[in-house]
């Protein structure tokens, strides 16, 4: 499968995965609102046949009428002493289940002959010639002596029917429309998820290439001049000096680069934890470049350390001293006879800036936006010639942003480079 199958099957996943994530939770909270404005619209009603219904069941339907006290000792709870909606409508139900009160509901004509009775033990929607609705409730009439057995209320909610059936088709409108804009959505989503992964994936495959480049050349040196030497089994080592040298320099190479490769990879996988601990940054600055005070004048190089004293800093002092050692060696690297190095240092209350500056051969502007690109050289074949890998700087970029700091490479005046660090105190 290609990298470009791969990368769209994945992105299909996930532009799945975000569209049902979309709908369940939409659709949760479209049921939560529809289930509480229905509880909310019907709550009065209930409210009232429940007030009733605990009325009749304290003094009976025709102390009810007569307003008759309830008997001592029964009260009933303060949410059910209420008057009587007037919209509550009484049926009442004999023994063989027939209706008693037609005259009570004359005005409806024979609106309720075709009611049917069913127990109704807690409070039901019922729809009455398919399109009058009513909220009703059941239960058995108190007055043992009445030849009712069954007290039926009824209360007309068409009203607030009407208002649930245009939310519901307001909501499934809705639901059609964010179906839609879930799909769009969950398409851009997908795509910008995708879009650093692929980053990731370009910059791990163009890592690869580098690093095979890289390995592959003094791998074939090595063994160019190996099986050179298989050739002439009993010559001198004096005689093939060059070759061995070559050979052993390459090996040097070899094994700085896989280390600075083994170092990348554990930064990327974030496995390398730095050691942080309180030190005098100005010391320990002192301490690394005195083997390069030697070795710039042996070069006739102009080497230079300015910094301050007694200032303190909280750091992993191991990788520290690799930066230090990254930056020096790649100002003497680009440096020749005559030129000048400097090192500063300043602090304040909150930070502490250290520059790297020299008059060496400089660098290109396009080159000072990709410094710190790892294997990149902006001239490959000097860097080459000086045994440079192109991963240098992007260690040095990691171990600064890694104490949280900035790393800045900028032109120096009137040549050469200067590289700027920012630490935090």
């Amino acid at each position: 499968m290609t990298e470009e199958k791969i990368i769209k099957n994945q992105q299909r996943k996930l532009m799945i995965y975000n569209f049902i994530a979309f709908t369940i939770i939409f659709t949760i909270f479209g049921l939560i609102i529809f289930s509480q404005t229905k509880l909310t619209l019907y709550s009065k009603t209930d409210r009232d046949l429940l007030a009733f219904k605990s009325n009749i069941e304290r003094v009976g339907l025709i102390g009810l009428q007569k307003n008759k006290p309830a008997p001592p000792g029964i009260m009933p709870p303060p949410e059910f002493r209420l008057e009587p909606n007037p919209r509550i409508i009484i049926l009442l139900w004999d023994k063989n289940k027939e209706l008693l009160n037609p005259e009570s509901t004359a005005f409806y004509g024979d609106f309720f002959e075709d009611l049917h009775y069913k127990p109704y033990e807690s409070i039901t929607n019922i729809t009455l010639s398919g399109m009058y609705t009513y909220r009703t409730i059941t239960f058995p009439n108190p007055d043992t002596e009445d030849t009712a057995e069954t007290i039926q209320l009824m209360v007309n909610v068409d009203g607030e029917q009407n208002v649930i059936n245009n939310y519901q088709t307001l909501l499934i409108l809705c639901s059609i429309v964010f179906l839609f804009l879930s799909l769009t959505a969950s398409f851009i989503l997908s795509r910008k998820t995708m879009k650093p992964i692929i980053q990731a994936w370009d910059k791990q495959r163009e890592f690869v290439e580098n690093a095979s480049h890289e390995l592959r050349t003094p791998l074939t040196i090595i063994q160019n001049k190996l099986e050179l030497l298989l050739t002439t089994p009993y010559a001198k080592i004096m005689d093939k000096f060059d070759a061995i040298a070559l050979t052993l320099s390459e090996t040097r190479r070899l094994s700085k680069l896989t280390s600075d490769l083994l170092t990348l990879a554990r930064a990327d996988s974030i496995e390398t934890q730095l050691e942080k601990e309180s030190f005098y940054l100005d010391q320990f600055i002192q301490t690394i470049c005195q083997p390069y005070y030697e070795i710039a004048e042996v070069e006739e190089k102009d080497f230079r350390v300015d910094v301050e004293g007694n200032t303190m800093i909280v750091a992993d002092k191991n990788r520290m001293h690799q930066l230090l050692v990254i930056l020096l060696d790649n100002a003497l690297k680009y440096t020749g006879n005559q030129d000048t190095i400097v090192i500063k240092m300043g602090a304040d209350e909150h930070k502490i800036t250290l520059e790297v500056c020299d008059t060496g051969i400089g660098i290109s502007d396009e080159g000072l936006e990709n410094i710190f690109s790892r294997f990149y050289r902006d001239d490959k074949a000097r860097s080459r010639e000086k045994g440079g890998t192109g991963l240098g700087l992007a260690i040095a970029e990691w171990i600064v942003t890694s104490h949280k700091g900035t790393i800045q490479a900028s032109h120096n005046t009137p040549s050469g480079t200067c590289i700027t660090i920012t630490l935090p105190k």
